[in-house]
């Protein structure tokens, strides 16, 4: 991918008792000062993320589509992504209220942003980043929530089988009631699980597209579990924001 050249990322694991909200931190680094701006599309995953950025630090609820970001000089970003449902423990209200928008730390910690934003950026490598704010997350950690494992687990299941393209071949495959599943989704993910299913099944074709595997449209949709091209090319449009072929030649 031309973006690989552009930046670089890098993701760790976090402690023990922290993994049980937090799935990974993740660092973004680049220097462009000799090369132009540089927008970075990404894709949209199932989950809450904490970012410090210089002046724009903040808590990221999932995005509806695809995002963009403009890249330019030489800078980085330290990232917080936290399991899906594993914020709700730390906001303690419906996670679909952050969903396609975002809020501060004031609003969720008590925290002065740009305070903890400067002392996170300022640190000389990633390793004391990480460092610095697993301390602040340790401050704020909340009991552990059953329905975090819960919804995580399901959330494993949608992703690791590719015959889930419904609603109702997650509820067959987990034996959990529709309208609980859906109520669930909605409080601790912040979208719903017909919403998770297909972001899983279309990140594996937009993974598949940027390694330059794809030979024919047809045969993609099928290894993914779609019967229907058109409802393929539909589900890629809503998630990714344009149609597969556009994806492609973005990305060669």
């Amino acid at each position: 991918m031309i973006g690989q050249k552009k930046f670089s990322l890098g993701r760790y694991e976090p402690s023990a008792e922290i993994s049980y909200f937090v799935q990974h931190y993740w660092v973004v680094r680049w220097d462009l000062r000799t090369e132009l701006p540089y927008l970075q599309t990404v894709l949209a995953h199932p989950n809450v993320n904490l970012v410090f950025e210089k002046g724009a630090t903040g808590i990221f609820g999932v995005a509806r589509t695809t995002s963009s970001h403009l890249l330019t000089g030489q800078g980085h970003v330290f990232g917080v992504k936290f399991r899906p449902g594993g914020f709700y423990p730390f906001l303690n209200a419906p996670i679909s209220k952050l969903s396609g928008t975002s809020t501060s730390l004031e609003a969720v910690f008590g925290v002065a942003t740009d305070q903890l934003e400067k002392e996170v950026l300022s640190l000389p490598d990633d390793e004391q980043m990480m460092k610095r704010v697993e301390v602040f997350l340790f401050e704020h950690l909340p009991k552990p929530d059953p329905n975090v494992a819960r919804i995580n687990e399901i959330v494993r299941m949608i992703q690791a089988d590719r015959s889930v393209l419904r609603v109702e071949d997650a509820v067959q495959l987990t034996g959990m009631n529709m309208r609980t599943m859906q109520r669930l989704f909605d409080r601790y993910v912040g979208v719903s699980p017909k919403s998770v299913i297909q972001r899983y099944r279309l990140h594996e074709a937009a993974e598949q597209i940027d390694q330059g595997t794809v030979q024919d449209w047809l045969d993609l949709s099928t290894s993914l579990g779609y019967y229907d091209h058109s409802h393929f090319i539909r589900d890629f449009r809503a998630i990714v924001g344009v149609a597969p072929n556009e994806y492609r030649r973005a990305h060669i």
